[in-house]
C-alpha cells in the first residue's frame, strides 16, 4: 500500500516551504514517526515525520525545490521492511518494567500551530518516582507558552530520554513509565545525560545556505550552524554576513564587558534567558526595524465613567457574578472608534493591506515570566459583561502559564494598562503585524480649565501608537478623539455616535 507524504501546515501567513536535507533515500526503511526530511521557511525550520512504517519509494520533491503547503514530497511503500524505531536523541538511564508490566511512552504533547521545538524546563519526577495517571511529570517552555506533561498512566517512571535543558522536537518522546512495581536498574544516576552537540562538519548544510554562501563569499567554519546537529540554515548565513559588515564595535556595539573586580562578581547572578523572554525581544526589535512606529496622544476625563460605574458596579456584580472595570468600558470605546478609522484595525501583507471587519481585541498581561496578550475574538460583538468575564479569565489563565498559543493568535488591536503599574505616561510599542495599540495609563486627579473654572478632575493620559505606512496622522488623531468621546460621554456608545 502506498503512503504519501505531504507538505505540513507551516504556519499562520506562511505558504510555501524550501526543502532543506532529505534523511532518507529511496530504497531505505523507516519506522513512523521518522524524520524524513526538513523544510526551510522564512521563519522557522520544520521537520517532516514519517506518516507510516514502511520503504521509501520515491522522492517527488528533491533538496533545494520550493514547495507549497500539502504539497507531496515522497511516497512510502507502507509495511515493507518496516525499520525499529529511530534510537532517542539523548542518553538515558534505564530501569526495565517489572515482568509482565507494560511500559507506556511519555510523548511531547501537541505543542501548537507552527512550534516545532520546545525546551524541558523542569522535571517533576526523579527515575524510580510512583506516579499516578494525569500527574504532572515535567513541563517544556516554548518560545510562547508553557506546556505541562501528565502522565499517560500509573505506574513507575523508569526511563528519562529527555534532560532539563534539552531541546526536544514537537514529536519527541520524553520519558518511559513501567508497569506497577517496575524494578529500577539505576535510581541515583542522574537523570539523563546531557544530549550529544554535533561539530556539524559531517552535515549536509541546506542548499538555501550552500547558495548565500557562494553568494557571499562566506566559508562554512565561519558561520554557526542553528539547524538539526549543527546545519547551516539561510538565517545564520545572514547572520554572519551582517556581523562581517557591521562597523567597529565602538561605533554601534557596547563595549566588551570590563572585568568585574573578584567580590562584585561573587554577588552576581548569570541567569539564561527564557525561551518565552527571548521572542519578546526579537519580536518587539522586529516590530521596531519593520514598522514606521509613531505615537500620538490625548488625555481622556474619567468623571463620567467613574460615576457610571460607582453606580452600577454592585448591581452589575450581583447579576453577572463578575466586577465592572474600566477594561470594558475602553475595549467598547476602542471597537466603536475602529469602525470609523478601520486602517487602525488592519495590517499589512507584502504590497496588501488586510481590512479586518472584525475586532479581536489583544489585552496585554504581565505576568512572572514576562508579557503576553490573550486575544479577545469578536470584541466587537460583545457586551461589557461578557467583556469583563473574558478578559478575568484570561487575565487568570496567563498568570498560572495556562494560556494555548491559539488563544493569543489573532489579535487586530491591542490594549495595555501601564496605569496599573503606576505609569503616568508612556509610548507602547505595536505587536506585529497589528497596526495599532493604545496605552492606557495612571487616573490622576489634575486642575483643569472647565468653563472658564479651574476644577479638579480624574484625568487619564491616552497613548495611541500606530504604523504610519498604513495609518495617517489624521486617521490616528481622530481614532484618539473617538475614544476620548466615548469615555468622557459614555451614552454615546450606546447610541452609536
Amino acid at each position: 500500500m502506498s503512503v504519501e507524504v505531504r507538505v505540513p501546515t507551516l504556519g499562520e501567513s506562511v505558504t510555501e516551504a524550501t526543502v532543506a536535507t532529505w534523511f532518507k533515500k529511496p530504497g531505505e526503511a523507516v519506522a513512523v514517526d521518522e524524520m524524513l526530511c526538513e523544510l526551510e521557511t522564512d521563519k522557522v525550520t520544520v521537520e517532516v515525520p514519517s506518516p507510516a512504517a514502511g520503504t521509501l519509494a520515491e522522492i517527488v520533491a528533491a533538496e533545494g525545490e520550493t514547495v507549497g503547503v500539502d504539497a507531496l514530497l515522497a511516497t512510502l511503500s507502507e509495511g515493507e521492511g518496516a525499520a525499529p524505531a529511530p534510537a532517542p536523541k539523548a542518553a538515558a538511564v534505564e530501569a526495565p518494567a517489572a515482568e509482565g508490566g507494560e511500559s507506556v511512552d511519555v510523548m511531547v504533547p501537541t505543542l501548537g500551530e507552527s512550534v516545532t521545538e520546545a525546551t524541558v524546563s523542569t522535571w517533576f519526577k526523579a527515575v524510580g518516582d510512583s506516579v499516578a495517571q494525569d500527574e504532572m511529570l515535567c513541563e517544556l517552555e516554548t518560545d510562547k507558552v508553557s506546556v505541562e506533561v501528565p502522565a499517560p498512566a500509573s505506574g513507575t517512571l523508569t526511563e528519562i530520554l529527555a534532560a532539563e535543558g534539552s531541546t526536544v522536537d514537537a514529536s519527541a518522546k520524553l520519558a518511559v513509565i513501567g508497569g506497577a512495581g517496575a524494578v529500577v536498574a539505576a535510581p541515583a544516576a542522574a537523570p539523563a545525560a546531557a544530549p550529544v552537540v554535533s561539530s556539524g562538519k559531517d552535515v549536509e548544510d541546506a542548499p538555501s545556505a550552500k547558495k548565500t554562501m557562494a553568494e557571499t563569499g562566506v566559508s562554512a567554519d565561519q558561520v554557526q550552524g542553528s539547524g538539526r546537529d549543527g546545519r547551516i540554515m539561510k538565517e545564520d548565513v545572514l547572520k554572519a554576513v551582517s556581523a562581517a559588515a557591521a562597523p567597529a564595535p565602538a561605533a554601534t556595539a557596547p563595549a566588551p564587558r570590563a572585568p568585574v573586580p573578584a567580590d562584585d562578581a561573587a554577588r552576581e547572578e548569570r541567569v539564561k534567558m527564557t525561551r518565552l523572554r527571548q521572542t519578546i525581544a526579537k519580536r518587539l526589535k522586529d516590530s521596531q526595524n519593520t514598522a514606521a512606529m509613531l505615537t500620538t496622544y490625548n488625555e481622556v476625563d474619567m468623571t463620567e465613567v467613574m460615576a457610571l460605574r460607582s453606580q452600577y458596579k454592585d448591581e452589575f456584580e450581583k447579576k453577572h457574578g463578575v466586577r465592572l472595570g474600566f477594561m470594558s468600558f475602553f475595549t467598547k470605546a476602542c471597537c466603536h472608534a475602529l469602525k470609523e478609522v478601520p486602517e487602525v484595525n488592519a495590517e499589512i501583507d507584502g504590497t496588501d493591506i488586510v481590512y479586518k471587519n472584525f475586532v479581536h481585541m489583544g489585552v496585554a498581561a504581565g505576568t512572572p515570566t514576562g508579557l503576553v496578550v490573550p486575544v479577545i475574538r469578536d470584541a466587537d460583538s460583545m457586551s461589557f459583561a461578557d467583556i469583563e468575564k473574558a478578559i478575568a479569565e484570561k487575565g487568570r489563565r496567563a498568570r498560572d502559564g495556562k494560556l494555548s498559543m491559539a488563544e493569543m493568535q489573532g489579535g487586530t488591536f491591542t490594549l495595555s494598562n501601564g496605569g496599573v503599574y503606576g505609569s503616568l505616561m508612556s509610548s507602547p510599542i505595536l505587536n506585529p503585524p497589528q497596526s495599532g495599540i493604545l496605552g492606557m495609563h495612571k487616573i490622576q486627579d489634575r486642575p483643569m480649565a472647565i468653563n472658564g473654572e479651574v476644577v479638579i478632575r480624574p484625568m487619564m493620559y491616552l497613548a495611541l501608537s500606530y504604523d504610519h505606512r498604513i495609518v495617517d496622522g489624521k486617521g490616528a488623531v481622530t481614532f484618539l478623539v473617538r475614544v476620548k468621546e466615548a469615555l468622557e460621554d459614555p451614552r454615546r456608545l450606546l447610541m452609536d455616535l
